[in-house]
């Protein structure tokens, strides 16, 4: 397709003048044709010029973001942003809420007493030019073509597509005008991309389309195969996410974020070389000065926090439940999106973008892959408010969690990166 013709269709999803049956042919078409790089860059600007974009000069500094394309217990937006501000490196993020058994940075962010994700475009860049962080919804009017083009997408098993998935993350992140752009590029279950050759692929894809239009950019391939963390649901992850600002959180999150931060640091001219970069966000970490910065930017968009009690003042379940091991032997599968489904069954998640969430409910992982468990050892426990659902999940988590007699590996967090 020649490049007007591209802006055609783009124009015709975003005005309706070409019916949705027309447009799930094209859709289709692409789904199983693919599209060249010079195509996936045509489309992909098309659709951020579909609408507003966001003008971000008046904000001081290389403007650095962050992008995961969805898992299961994902909560490092919440680490990494205060993390990479904490060092003055301006972050202005805009994230969506959680469909599926994929959370929502969002949703999370909304599990703090009066946290605001609404702001207008001045109180964000005041914010930004006084603490150097903010997370904030997406407004309506940033890349209508792409909502309308994903709501086609998803009843017309068109999603599973790298030029489509490439062109929708790649739109809203250069609409949303950042100069420097991470990607978190999930692999396994419980992302969207099953293998790595897939996720390469995604990966390669959105970092020419990034480097295309001139910004920098940088994938890290990340394994979902298990959830990361221990903690699955909004006020849950939150939780997590504070802890690891402590110093205190589970080691897997802690390294995502710490390479996510550090290739932010790098991108925002911060150091000159990944290994220092890592350690400078360690440094910032350990320090404490991530988790002053996260608190600012709580405070800033009138979170309120109660940070001397084990729950921070978050929202908790009513009903605790324990899942025990019925025999002995080592972790060898822990599905993420099988956890991410029951975590959705309990309340955590949304069958579709209208559905409310009850922010207090979800999963606690008490062992993982490579863990020994003895019979009657804690495998998880079930933090619900529902009496009913609550042995439902528990009954599903028994059977998600899969022991082998000899020790196993985990697999890999970090599995590569593309630059």
């Amino acid at each position: 397709m020649s490049e007007e013709e591209i802006k055609f269709v783009v124009r015709a999803i975003s005005n309706g003048s070409v019916p949705d049956y027309q447009i799930s042919a094209w859709a289709m078409a692409v789904y199983f044709q693919g599209m060249n790089n010079r195509e996936i860059r045509d489309l992909t600007l098309a659709m951020a010029y579909s609408g507003d974009i966001v003008d971000l000069s008046f904000i001081e500094g290389i403007k650095v973001d962050k992008h995961s394309t969805g898992g299961v217990g994902d909560k490092t937006t919440m680490v990494v942003v205060p993390l990479v501000a904490a060092a003055d490196v301006p972050v202005v993020k805009m994230s969506g809420r959680g469909l599926g058994h994929t959370g929502g940075t969002i949703d999370k962010f909304e599990s703090i007493p009066g946290f605001r994700v609404e702001k207008d475009f001045n109180e964000l860049v005041e914010q930004v030019n006084k603490i150097k962080a903010a997370v904030v919804s997406q407004t309506g009017s940033l890349v209508p073509a792409d909502k309308k083009l994903y709501a086609i997408r998803d009843v017309t098993a068109t999603v599973d597509s790298i030029p489509l998935i490439a062109s929708s993350v790649m739109s809203k992140k250069i609409a949303a005008g950042a100069q420097a752009i991470v990607l978190d590029v999930k692999v396994g279950s419980g992302a969207f991309t099953k293998s790595c050759e897939e996720a390469f692929e995604l990966a390669r894809t959105m970092v020419e389309i990034g480097k295309g239009v001139g910004r920098k950019v940088v994938a890290v391939l990340s394994d979902m195969s298990q959830p990361l963390g221990k903690m699955v649901g909004n006020a849950l992850e939150v939780r997590e996410a504070i802890d690891c600002l402590h110093g205190k959180g589970p080691s897997d999150l802690e390294e995502l974020s710490l390479t996510l931060a550090a290739h932010m640091l790098l991108l925002g001219g911060k150091c000159s070389y990944f290994d220092r970069a890592f350690e400078y966000a360690r440094e910032l970490l350990l320090s404490g000065k991530g988790l002053n910065k996260f608190r600012e930017m709580v405070s800033a968009q009138g979170g309120n926090l109660q940070y001397e009690i084990g729950s921070y003042g978050l929202p908790e379940a009513g009903i605790k439940m324990e899942v025990r091991a019925e025999r002995r032997g080592y972790v060898y599968r822990l599905d993420a999106y099988e956890v991410g489904r029951t975590a959705m069954y309990l309340g955590a998640g949304r069958e579709r973008l209208g559905d409310k969430i009850n922010h207090a409910v979800g999963i606690e992982l008490c062992k993982k892959i490579g863990d020994f468990v003895d019979r009657g050892d804690i495998l998880a426990v079930v933090h619900a408010d529902n009496r009913e659902r609550v042995e439902t999940a528990r009954e599903r988590l028994q059977s998600i969690y899969r022991l082998a007699s000899e020790p196993v590996e985990s697999t890999p967090l970090i599995i590569s990166t593309v630059k």
